[in-house]
């Protein structure tokens, strides 16, 4: 029996201006190379091109509901390009809720989805740890930055890296900030909650791929991770 792993893909790695060809090459090398060993589930976020559609429905002050919808449909949008780049056939539709996945899942050793549907509070990072609950698999987010930091690295040069943390420690830190669509942090407060209460095992990853092929390798990698 293979292993699953559910990885949540960032927008920012698949479009963050103009889609990362070679960066998303590499990430299609690491995983046809692992297929023999796992069968992987990959939620795509909607990254920047989320938030410029969100930001605009938010200047009118329209409803968190129209803004998460629109931010779902680029999640869509981002797998429907993430399986046609891997050379699949998409006209099937991409999976818009858990029972659609685990049949493609039977199927196919790659499935991309977006967000599989409404709820609150919520971004693809939820439904993500929700697959990886329901798969007993590990989860794996893979964000622009190479893991957990004190503060955004890319904002302040004084932010340390957090190599390791448990899940109450990560759920009281992701819940310091108030959620709102299309928030930017490593991964949503509902998706921190479901890992600590469920205990899923939680990697958090950069855009580095070498790192994605040594811990599914079972060598040591750079990144953090969230478990205990």
């Amino acid at each position: 029996m293979k292993k699953s792993v559910v990885i949540s893909l960032g927008g920012s790695l698949i479009i963050p201006d103009e889609v990362d060809v070679p960066l998303l090459l590499e990430f299609r090398r690491v995983l046809e190379k692992h297929k023999k060993n796992y069968k992987f589930v990959i939620v795509c976020g909607g990254g920047s091109v989320a938030r410029k559609y969100i930001n605009g429905l938010r200047k009118i002050q329209a409803s968190d509901f129209l803004q998460s919808n629109v931010g779902i449909s680029v999640t869509r949008l981002n797998a429907r390009f993430m399986t046609y780049f891997f050379g699949k056939d998409a006209n099937k539709g991409i999976p818009h809720d858990i029972k659609q996945v685990m049949n493609m899942l039977k199927k196919d050793d790659i499935v991309f989805c977006g967000a599989l549907r409404y709820a609150p509070n919520q971004t693809s990072d939820s439904v993500a740890a929700k697959l990886a609950n329901h798969l007993k698999a590990v989860f794996i987010n893979l964000t622009n930055v190479p893991g957990l930091y004190t503060k955004n690295p890319k904002e302040f040069k004084d932010a340390r890296f957090i190599p390791e943390i448990s899940w109450h420690d990560f759920y009281k830190r992701a819940n310091a900030i108030k959620y709102k669509p299309g928030q930017h942090f490593v991964l949503d407060q509902t998706a921190a909650e479901i890992i600590m209460k469920e205990k899923i095992t939680t990697y958090i990853l950069g855009d580095n791929f070498k790192h994605l092929n040594n811990l599914l390798s079972g060598k040591p990698f750079t990144g953090t991770r969230i478990q205990g």
